[in-house]
């Protein structure tokens, strides 16, 4: 079996001093699709936004392992450079910026040199038509006065393009329609490859009905508390959450009996 592409170790994290992530534990490898389910304020978001390196968030105990590297002191910049890349719940609105531009900015930046009009062109268009994405949407400003279902095919064309090793999606469901959250799965699955890994973080198990992950971690209180394959999701969504919060300790720390 390959070594894991991302090693989460005993995760503890606070955001204004206050403790979010309580002992988080989970490890994805290369080709796996991993769900992460939780309710409102489990920790799903802080792992997220830990990932990638925000500064608010502060690691107090654990480890965050990258392809073996420990990459809790490298800026958001590097860690974008060495593969990962995050789809946010809430993207952010760039007035003035075309998504042409941006696109072309963010892949430079990432592969490290000038990327030709030409060659851009081409792997932009093959990936929109993917997505459903008309030309004229690489004209418009980033997420300025987009829809829900807009925003979330920008964060999957982003993906498409920078063709990151590890991908987190955050709520990449959340206010999608049935036929948006359907092009986004069909995105997120045409993006399946031996190579890359993905954490997708969930509150619902609707958007696993498109896409069917190799494992699903249920998160209650800053920890992983069960672990399981696609069964799990419809347990969830069977019983609820209810069930896990009386068992709601990290799972490495549990026993028999």
């Amino acid at each position: 079996m390959s070594e894991p592409l991302l090693v989460v170790d005993n995760l503890h994290v606070t955001v204004d001093g206050k403790p979010i992530l309580k002992g988080l534990s989970l490890e994805v490898r290369a080709g796996e699709v991993h769900a992460l389910m939780g309710p409102n304020g489990s920790g799903k978001s802080t792992l997220s936004f830990c990932l990638m390196g925000h500064p608010k968030y502060k690691i107090t105990q654990g480890k965050i392992l990258y392809k073996g590297q420990d990459i809790a002191t490298l800026p958001p910049d590097a860690r974008a450079k060495h593969g990962i890349f995050l789809a946010f719940q809430y993207p952010t609105a760039i007035p003035g910026v075309t998504i042409a531009n941006f696109l072309r900015t963010a892949l430079k930046a990432v592969r490290g040199d000038e990327i030709s009009v030409r060659e851009f062109r081409q792997l932009v268009k093959s990936q929109m038509k993917t997505l459903g994405i008309q030309d004229a949407f690489m004209n418009r400003y980033v997420n300025d006065g987009f829809s829900g279902g807009e925003k979330k095919r920008l964060e999957i064309l982003q993906l498409a393009v920078l063709q990151p090793e590890l991908a987190v999606l955050d709520e990449t469901d959340s206010g999608l329609d049935i036929d948006a959250l359907k092009v986004v799965a069909d995105g997120i699955n045409g993006l399946r490859q031996p190579s890359r890994g993905i954490l997708l973080i969930t509150h619902y198990q609707r958007i696993l009905n498109y896409i069917k992950p190799d494992h699903v971690h249920v998160v209650i209180d800053g920890s992983v508390v069960e672990s399981g394959g696609p069964e799990l999701a419809v347990e969830l969504e069977r019983q609820g959450y209810k069930g896990f919060i009386t068992h709601a300790e990290p799972l490495e720390t549990r026993t028999e009996g």
